[in-house]
């Protein structure tokens, strides 16, 4: 065989091992790639179930209510002593929960303040309805943010609001209840947090409405009414 057409027959045998050397390359990217997807996908559904399972938790820790406003149960809890709240308020003077000690049990809503519109639709249903709190023997419905005086008590004015804005600047008062753990402002502002104090000072309920995943901003008042009846047997 002459020099050139043995040239011409490698020539012509090369072509096809290079083909092959790059489906195996392109084989080798695609096992890799389906790897990665298949990992991704692994972790995706892990963190789905896992979210899950916290979301779940976080409802059966309170009371028996609407599995659509599911809760969780901060610190201080149920049964331990309610920090007291000494604080300014829209409606003047200051409000102080120690002075309904024997009297009363006290509900503080505390909420995410100013830019929180459905916070402020929140204090307007539970005005709407008061009196099915107070057929429950709740006694004054306070709500706490960390906006300042001036302009909560402009807001509350505009609002027209009777229940009382408490202005808990610096977050005092929200930190010993662990309020701001529950919003979707981080530790800025307070979440979506309900206490009902009792008569002796103790949290008779709880419910920490506002943290992740479902970061819920408003809850109805007839599901709040559910879970105080369902916590409190509907008699305090």
């Amino acid at each position: 065989m002459s020099g050139k057409k043995a040239r011409a027959r490698r020539q012509g045998a090369t072509p096809p091992v290079r083909a092959r050397g790059g489906a195996v390359q392109r084989r080798g990217v695609s096992r890799t790639a389906g790897i990665s997807l298949a990992v991704v996908v692994v972790a995706v559904v892990g963190l789905y179930f896992v979210s899950s399972f916290h979301h779940s938790g976080a409802g059966k820790s309170g009371a028996a209510g609407s599995s659509g406003y599911p809760y969780a149960v901060g610190s201080p809890g149920l049964g331990q002593q309610a920090p007291n709240v000494n604080l300014p308020a829209t409606s003047g003077g200051s409000f102080n929960l120690a002075s309904y000690r024997g009297r009363k049990p006290v509900l503080l809503y505390f909420q995410e303040g100013l830019t929180c519109q459905p916070c402020w639709d929140q204090i307007t249903a539970i005005q709407k309805d008061e009196a099915k709190f107070r057929a429950l023997g709740i006694g004054p419905i306070v709500s706490i943010t960390t906006d300042p005086l001036g302009e909560i008590t402009q807001k509350a004015h505009d609002e027209g609001f009777s229940i009382p804005v408490l202005s808990d600047k610096g977050g005092t008062v929200s930190d010993t209840y662990s309020a701001r753990n529950y919003g979707m402002m981080g530790h800025d502002r307070d979440g979506h947090t309900f206490v009902l104090v009792g008569k002796d000072g103790k949290i008779l309920w709880r419910a920490d409405y506002g943290g992740a995943p479902k970061y819920t901003m408003f809850v109805p008042v007839d599901v709040l009414l559910a879970q105080l009846k369902a916590r409190t047997g509907g008699k305090l």
